[in-house]
């Protein structure tokens, strides 16, 4: 007899003790693991697991743009590719990129757009390929995130990077980092995501039934779990370059040695 896997959802999304489903606290994140450089014929690429998040960036640019018409002569353009993999959720998705993967394709190409200086670029493109491996909620923020470490990867100049986090309400409590199931089966999610040189929102959308206060309140929250993400961020690009400059000054060493 074949096993039967449902795709339930739980009635209660606390546990006796107080903690979510998965352990965590109101306000505690995921835990989140990027890596940059992965993907060795892009001009940038990263990593991001962040819970059960598995999703890959790559970046090739700036190129020359097919179909042509499409060029700008005044600025380069972004193109965002968002794609998941067949295998990514709990029913097996179609190979064909559906309104939800175009959706947020835009969605994060207009997330990413105000920090690139595109003028200084005219006639070309930069494209991003996002590829999600593994989804359990919230990979538009985590796809958002980990195409901006791409693109700070490929050297392209930015004014700051982007990060971005779904918080919401679940059994009437306010959380953050909402997972796949909380998702689904809470009563609000808001993702959002905030350009860190002028702090300002750019991405910032909303299902389900909050007050002007509850609203207020995430965007604080929001707010703080984006700094830690941030520092995450800044914190990949460096140990890459750290880790290349001990490579170059072992390199010298040798050499001087011989």
């Amino acid at each position: 007899m074949p096993l039967v896997i449902k795709d339930e959802y739980p009635e209660k999304l606390f546990r006796k003790d107080g903690k979510r489903l998965d352990g965590r606290d109101l306000d505690e994140l995921r835990p989140i693991k990027m890596e940059v450089g992965v993907i060795k014929n892009a001009d940038g690429s990263a990593y991001l697991e962040w819970g059960n998040n598995k999703v890959y960036a790559a970046v090739y640019g700036p190129r020359e743009v097919h179909p042509h018409h499409l060029s700008k002569p005044d600025r380069g353009i972004l193109r965002v590719f968002y794609r998941m993999a067949t295998f990514s959720v709990f029913d097996r998705k179609r190979p064909a990129p559906g309104r939800r993967e175009k959706e947020i394709s835009m969605i994060v190409s207009d997330c990413l757009e105000p920090i690139l200086f595109l003028e200084l670029y005219p006639g070309t493109s930069f494209e991003v390929f996002i590829e999600v491996m593994d989804a359990d909620g919230g990979t538009r923020c985590a796809s958002t995130t980990v195409a901006a470490l791409a693109l700070a990867d490929a050297g392209i100049p930015m004014k700051s990077l982007v990060s971005a986090i779904a918080v919401g309400k679940i059994d009437g409590k306010r959380v953050v980092d909402l997972s796949g199931i909380e998702d689904k089966a809470g009563e609000a999610d808001f993702p959002i995501a905030i350009t860190w040189y002028n702090e300002e929102i750019s991405l910032l959308q909303f299902d389900g039934d909050m007050d002007l206060d509850e609203m207020n309140d995430f965007l604080e929250k929001a707010k703080v779990a984006l700094s830690k993400i941030h520092q995450i961020q800044l914190d990949t690009l460096k140990s890459k370059y750290l880790l290349a400059q001990g490579e170059l000054t072992n390199e010298k060493e040798i050499e001087g040695e011989n």
